[in-house]
């Protein structure tokens, strides 16, 4: 009898146990199932937070185009093609083209390039291969707080600063060497006045120079020791090793790094309206005055009247350089594609 008991608690307690097992297991799959609700909630908050914030930069992308498009249709449509081939800019009249502008945008910004990138290059160079590691981060330091100061703070110092230095240290020399020289005297002409399309590019250059710098020197320090490492072991130069080992391997974002410093040369407002001379003028010397998209619309738009075919024709210089920006940008990526594609 006591061993009947015994053997029936113990079955008892067994069914209690699995009732128990049962139940727990049940609680562990309804928390199990909750938790994926719970996650699965989360994922579709977390995707539609992401999706919302992709939206909203290709609605304001979308947004600006339309705007510039629409605000500019005016003087798109009294001018028709002639707002891109003339040269005329008379707010009396009325009369407005996009020539020169878009002349001195393009002219400055080209220029900028050309004095930035074997500096840019030589920077990187210096701060990756040759520079001791005591001086690497002070001049890293300086090259990123270059990137920090205002453009005006660029305007005013190249006007009072380096507008004087290039009127009477650079162009007078520069003249002298080519006065005799066909191409070049025109190239070169003109009155020593400091300021003009030279003096603007040599600004932007400065300030799209720590962009530039940054990015090679960041590319540069990306490429595995191991390539330079076997290519010095085989007995290259250091010069050697960055031009047959570090610029092919870092190609694409060297050159993405360029495209990022024109598009800020293409916009950049402030600095180049302080030093460009802001005349409505082409002429062959790049130390004549000029004006960009940017400075025309920063010094006219104020004084444009709402509904004005003035303001029609600046809101179609803002679309112009949008559509140029737009070119930079797509041709860089088609020459960037060749490249990817390996």
């Amino acid at each position: 009898m006591g061993m009947r008991r015994g053997g029936v608690g113990v079955g008892i307690v067994m069914q209690q146990a699995a009732s128990a097992a049962v139940l727990g297991s049940q609680g562990a799959g309804g928390r199990a199932r909750r938790a994926r609700k719970s996650t699965r909630l989360g994922d579709q908050i977390f995707e539609a937070i992401v999706t919302g914030a992709g939206l909203l930069v290709l609605s304001l992308l979308g947004g600006i185009i339309v705007l510039l498009f629409i605000g500019g249709w005016p003087a798109f449509r009294e001018f028709g093609f002639d707002f891109f081939a003339s040269t005329e800019w008379d707010s009396v009249r009325e009369k407005f083209g996009a020539v020169i502008s878009v002349y001195g945008t393009l002219v400055t910004s080209i220029m900028a390039i050309v004095f930035a990138v074997p500096v840019a290059f030589g920077v990187a160079y210096f701060l990756t291969e040759l520079a001791p590691e005591w001086l690497k981060r002070p001049i890293g330091i300086a090259i990123e707080l270059l990137a920090a100061v205002p453009s005006i703070i660029y305007g005013m110092w190249g006007l009072f600063v380096l507008a004087p230095v290039i009127a009477t240290y650079v162009q007078p020399p520069i003249q002298d060497l080519t006065m005799d020289i066909p191409i070049l005297q025109d190239l070169f002409g003109g009155p020593a006045f400091g300021i003009g399309i030279f003096t603007a590019a040599l600004i932007l250059a400065i300030m799209i120079l720590p962009f530039i710098a940054a990015t090679m020197r960041d590319v540069f320090m990306q490429v595995p020791a191991i390539y330079k490492e076997s290519a010095y072991g085989l007995g290259a130069t250091k010069w050697e090793v960055v031009r047959n080992v570090v610029i092919p391997y870092t190609s694409s974002s060297v050159v993405g790094g360029i495209m990022l410093g024109l598009g800020r040369a293409l916009g950049e407002t402030m600095a180049v309206t302080f030093v460009i001379g802001n005349a409505n003028a082409i002429s062959p010397s790049v130390f004549a005055t000029g004006n960009t998209i940017a400075s025309v619309i920063a010094l006219e738009f104020p004084e444009a009247l709402q509904g004005s075919l003035k303001l029609s024709s600046l809101l179609a210089l803002g679309f112009i350089l949008f559509v140029i920006s737009f070119i930079v940008l797509a041709a860089s990526r088609f020459m960037l594609r060749p490249r990817l594609a390996k």
